[in-house]
């Protein structure tokens, strides 16, 4: 057995950082985090200063390095979504299929089968729709959106059994609390948006079995002193994790501070990019069913937008919700690293991603002091 030893940064273990200690790997997950006193014979690893994380995890991933996976749910297209955030420190993902046909659902259903049986990347499927509200469809088609039935229950715990990690946003006005629950009992991860209910449905789901929100603020009811609506619910709710999009577009910072401080309970808030094909790729747009999507650059970062200005997901990476919410949302470094890492890992019951406990998988990404990636790892191996 050869061991890989990986020092000369702090390193952050997921609850704290270690000083002037190396990061032991074995057949590609972590052994120990030890002094150099203790340091066995292997293969090393020196870095110049920085950061050594567990590698980012990204729950909502539309597209990247120029492909949208709805333009082709493959997993060759899972893989080149996966490669296109890796430079950015991502070491696994969740390929997102927004609203679309059933055959294309099907198509993606299938390709995660395959996709996850490798070691690159790709650890689950996120299916956000076509289960959601017209009343808030984003960008989304919403001559596609339809309510659950009993199929939809059917075909997604076999997709489950058959993929692993399944997240499937709906709305909750699209879903009952009975179908929730026996989704949620089987292991489907369901979180709530793109959704006009009131808080009482809301907690009426989480209560069933909903884990998470998605893009809290973006495409929901939003919170009101006599009507908390599903943002005010989500916050509310201490079971409740809630994937956040930190670009500078998609919600004010001051919103972002207020519902940081204000999150109740084991759930937390998490980074998510909600990232289309443009990250990882020099293109100035893209097609979107059938709409063409451009990125307008400027401020933190670019967005992108359909011809009425709507939001199209967006332009960011996962470092750059890092360095983000340390400028902008005022966390410490050690929070925001978790909100990339630890926190979405718990969401999805990725138990052996993001953190460095001995047992952990060993992906792993090096960052600078100013926050950028230099080097990214799977199971230990320069990816």
């Amino acid at each position: 057995m050869v061991r890989k030893i990986f020092s000369g940064a702090r390193i952050f273990d997921g609850q704290r950082f270690h000083d002037d200690k190396a990061l032991i790997v074995s057949d590609g997950r972590v052994e120990a985090i030890a002094t150099a006193s203790e340091l066995p014979d292997g293969e090393h690893t020196r870095f110049e200063g920085g950061v050594l994380s567990a590698g980012f995890i990204d729950a909502q991933v539309n597209g990247g390095g120029g492909r949208m996976l709805n333009d082709e749910p493959s997993a060759a297209s899972m893989y080149m979504i996966a490669d296109g955030h890796r430079p950015y420190g991502t070491t696994a993902l969740l390929p997102t299929l927004i609203t679309d046909t059933a055959d294309a659902t099907e198509a993606a259903i299938e390709a995660a089968k395959e996709a996850v049986k490798t070691n690159r990347g790709v650890s689950g499927l996120h299916l956000e729709g076509p289960h959601l509200a017209p009343a808030r469809k984003g960008a989304h088609l919403a001559e596609l959106m339809r309510p659950v039935e009993g199929k939809d229950v059917t075909a997604f715990i076999a997709a489950k059994e058959a993929i692993g990690t399944l997240l499937v946003t709906m709305a909750a006005e699209q879903v009952t609390s009975k179908q929730v629950r026996e989704l949620s009992e089987a292991g489907v991860t369901i979180s709530i948006g793109h959704s006009d209910c009131s808080s009482e449905v809301a907690e009426a789901r989480f209560d069933a079995g909903a884990r998470g929100v998605t893009h809290l603020f973006n495409a929901m009811s939003q919170l009101g002193h006599r009507a908390p609506g599903l943002v005010g619910a989500a916050i509310d709710h201490p079971s409740v994790w809630c994937g956040i999009i930190a670009d500078g577009h998609h919600v004010d910072p001051k919103a972002l501070r207020t519902a940081l401080r204000a999150k109740r309970g084991e759930g937390r808030l998490f980074f998510v990019t909600d990232a289309m094909s443009l990250v990882g790729s020099e293109q100035d747009s893209f097609t979107l069913n059938g709409r063409t999507v451009r990125r307008e650059r400027g401020g933190f970062c670019s967005k992108l937008v359909l011809s009425d200005g709507t939001l199209a997901g967006s332009d960011v990476d996962m470092a750059s919700t890092i360095r983000y919410g340390v400028t902008y949302l005022e966390l410490p470094l050690a929070e925001a690293l978790r909100m990339a890492t630890l926190y979405p890992a718990r969401f999805l019951r990725l138990e052996d991603h993001g953190h460095l406990s001995p047992g952990a998988r060993a992906d792993l990404v090096h960052l600078t002091d100013a926050l950028e990636v230099t080097r990214t790892f799977i199971s230990g191996e320069a990816a």
